[in-house]
């Protein structure tokens, strides 16, 4: 068995939203994600979304898309992405409900993988786009909700973590954030995150080892659709 993650799938089987407008490797990704992803994972393995999966408004423009991730091998752990807007962040436990199974939402919460706790929540940080009081204000709310996801897999025993955001862990120019201190306080190995895109933003991201912690950054564009193996 082994653990797979990717990002920022952004399907849009059923609302128009075309995302070759924004550069032309994202024609026809798709195919390149289910071609991929169908020919590194396998049923037995695991595979972590980190948000982003459609641009539907609610989970009926969503279902296709939603589907097409259900179709793809193995078991699909989800992470909340900005433009998740089918994910009423106070419902996660009616999506988990809802598909049964099928799709795992990763937000309060926790998942194993063998001895370690998947934990994790959609991160914040500033793009300019906001004042510096409402980003403050976002950020430490999930800052709070990664905090809860490490505490209940702490309280359950494990003390091997791999962490997941949709957000980048620093704001560019940070060399430490909230999310960074947090990862180390708790003893993460690795933190997986999404949401950049373009050639300025892949070179402007926290990459590598930092402080013992690998940092990986798996956008689906980043990643040329093909997931990257975590363990």
């Amino acid at each position: 068995m082994s653990l797979w993650a990717m990002g920022d799938f952004h399907l849009a089987f059923t609302v128009d939203k075309p995302m070759e407008i924004f550069d032309p490797i994202w024609k026809n990704h798709e195919q390149k994600i289910q071609k991929y992803v169908r020919k590194a994972v396998k049923d037995t393995d695991t595979i972590i979304i980190t948000g982003d999966h459609s641009w539907g408004r609610d989970l009926e423009e969503c279902e296709e898309d939603l589907r097409f991730i259900i179709e793809l091998p193995g078991r699909k752990i989800l992470l909340r992405g900005n433009h998740d807007m089918f994910w009423d962040v106070k419902k996660t436990e009616k999506l988990n409900d809802h598909f049964n199974g099928q799709l795992e939402f990763l937000q309060n919460n926790y998942y194993n993988y063998e001895n370690y706790a998947l934990v994790g929540t959609k991160g914040y940080c500033y793009e300019g786009k906001d004042s510096v009081e409402h980003f403050l204000k976002i950020r430490d709310r999930e800052l709070e909700r990664l905090k809860l996801s490490f505490e209940k897999a702490k309280a359950a025993g494990y003390d091997k973590f791999i962490m997941f955001l949709h957000y980048p862990p620093t704001t560019i120019g940070e060399q430490e954030s909230p999310f960074t201190q947090m990862a180390e306080a708790y003893g993460a190995e690795q933190v997986i995150y999404s949401h950049c895109h373009g050639k300025e933003r892949y070179d402007d991201s926290f990459k590598g080892e930092v402080n013992g912690i690998i940092y990986r950054l798996v956008s689906a564009d980043y990643l040329r659709f093909r997931p990257v193996k975590i363990l």
